[in-house]
């Protein structure tokens, strides 16, 4: 039998990770054509198990505005990003992050990349248009603005029984249920 939720779900994301080659183009990517602010710099030297050995680390946060960040790590160690950094697929949208943004954010994101002739993808999903992203190093971020009827759209999600469409569709019931969706892409 599973768990029960937590008494208290975790209150927001605190930041997610992701290493980088060069800091200096992760920073004009994310601070000067995104604009979202680098905030803090930590420069460490920590022990690392698999190597056996010490690793000299830059980590950086760019912050955003519920007190979460993205954060990225670069190696001062001779081949350390290479044996730590995840594999990533050509084109490849899947594994990304998605962060919240309000439609004069998700404009202006839109505006700066077209300005900057910096390639993108937009889908729209119904309860949400996404705007999709990569960064120097192919990390994928996605900039989600939610339609403006997304409640009621999650909230008729929600009782049609999230956990009976699983089972369905793990057992091979494949039949689309996200009838806001469309294949127009702005």
């Amino acid at each position: 039998m599973p768990n029960p939720p937590l008494a208290c779900l975790p209150q927001r994301m605190h930041h997610h990770a992701f290493i980088v080659r060069d800091h200096e183009a992760n920073r004009q990517f994310f601070e000067d054509l995104l604009g979202i602010p680098l905030t803090s710099t930590w420069c460490e030297e920590v022990f690392n198990r698999d190597l056996g050995e010490m690793l000299n680390l830059c980590h950086t946060y760019y912050s955003f505005a519920d007190g979460s960040a993205l954060s990225f790590f670069q190696f001062a160690n001779p081949g350390a990003y290479e044996k730590f950094r995840p594999p990533v697929l050509p084109n490849m949208r899947y594994d990304h992050l998605a962060v919240k943004v309000d439609r004069e954010t998700y404009e202006e994101v839109e505006r700066r990349l077209k300005a900057a002739n910096y390639p993108f993808n937009e889908t729209h999903h119904g309860y949400c248009m996404s705007l999709y992203v990569n960064s120097p190093d192919e990390m994928t971020i996605e900039f989600a603005c939610d339609s403006p009827n997304t409640e009621e759209i999650f909230a008729e999600r929600t009782e049609a029984d999230p956990h009976r469409e699983l089972r369905e569709w793990l057992a091979g019931n494949r039949t689309p249920n996200n009838r806001w969706k469309t294949q127009k892409l702005r």
